[in-house]
């Protein structure tokens, strides 16, 4: 049986190339807010960041989120997506977990 092909996404901050799946995609809605996307289909820009939290404080420290989005990011926003990212990070690494085992 031919093997699928698992589409690849590199982390914006640690610059590592991934499987989609193991990444958490931001997201830069057409309205210009910018939020976490766990579903990965939400319309808009996208920038993937691993679901470690020294990630995205890296990608904050060097702005790489800005850059990926093209968009400048606030710095409430910034606060807002950290709250959000610790709150998501367990739901995202029980959800890989449960991915891992097929």
């Amino acid at each position: 049986m031919k093997q699928r092909k698992v589409p690849l996404r590199k982390c914006v901050a640690c610059q590592e190339m991934m499987p989609k799946k193991e990444l958490i995609r931001i997201v830069k809605t057409p309205e210009d807010e910018v939020l976490i996307d766990l579903t990965g289909k939400k319309s808009g820009r996208g920038a993937y960041l691993c679901g470690k939290v020294s990630c995205f404080k890296l990608a904050q420290k060097n702005k790489s989120l800005d850059r990926a989005l093209k968009h400048h990011v606030k710095p409430e926003i910034y606060e807002q997506l950290a709250e959000d990212f610790i709150s998501v990070e367990d739901e995202f690494l029980a959800v890989k977990g449960s991915s891992g085992d097929e």
